[in-house]
């Protein structure tokens, strides 16, 4: 990918989602940013506070390639509003909403199930949770003892960028979406490509996801490289 020459080279910084973890992060991440000469750091986080402190300190003075996966798309998003100067790239997969949580569907899903971990435990939970989704759960949520439910719950409650705040935001940006996940709309995901100056949307399904994680990551990738090649075309008229 031409457009990505910039980059190589690079290690892209890149955090979980909501009560998720590292292990699915390099699942959906590592094998398409190989592809184009990209490492990948994918710090074992948890908190909003948490992952801030991981993009603080991954800043060696060189603008970095940051993003994440649903909760860690909204943080690695926020902080390149506060350091534009610090940011080269985004890949933003799965934004669940836009500004203050409210009653997005991913925030209640967040709230609903740390309530049943409080009072039935992580094994009812999960009750339905099935397949490829139920095994990425189980295996996270176990990880995380007996703060799951509060991480549920603080999730639920953080904010995402809101529109104007991700309108400053110029670094080039990967925007990727599954069109049948419905705790994740593609509506916030194209509201999001739309607020982003320089940002591309692709999307793939929850389907794809089960047959291969870095489903997502390829098309968080081919946006990213899609917006690369938009504003370089820009730039030449």
């Amino acid at each position: 990918m031409r457009p990505m020459v910039d980059l190589v080279g690079r290690t892209a910084v890149l955090l979980p989602g909501t009560a998720s973890d590292e292990v699915f992060v390099r699942s959906v991440f590592e094998e398409p940013l190989a592809q184009v000469g990209i490492g990948v750091t994918a710090p074992p986080t948890v908190s909003v506070e948490e992952h801030l402190a991981a993009l603080d300190a991954a800043w060696t003075g060189t603008p970095l390639l940051v993003g994440g996966v649903s909760l860690g798309a909204h943080v690695a998003a926020a902080w390149a509003v506060r350091h534009p100067e610090r940011c080269a790239g985004l890949l933003l997969a799965l934004p669940a909403w836009t500004g203050d949580a409210g009653d997005a569907p991913a925030a209640l899903s967040a709230r609903a199930g740390a309530a049943v971990v409080e009072r039935d435990g992580v094994d009812a939970a999960l009750v339905g949770v099935d397949g490829w989704l139920g095994a990425e759960l189980s295996r996270a949520w176990r990880r995380h003892g007996p703060g799951l439910a509060p991480t549920l719950r603080a999730a639920a409650r953080s904010a995402a960028p809101t529109t104007a705040e991700l309108a400053g935001v110029r670094a080039p940006a990967g925007v990727a979406a599954c069109s049948d996940d419905p705790i994740h709309p593609v509506g916030v995901a194209r509201s999001w490509t739309v607020a982003l100056p320089r940002a591309e949307l692709r999307t793939t399904t929850l389907t794809a996801l089960g047959v291969d994680r870095a489903a997502l990551g390829r098309a968080a990738v081919l946006a990213l490289a899609a917006a690369l090649v938009r504003t370089t075309d820009f730039g030449r008229h």
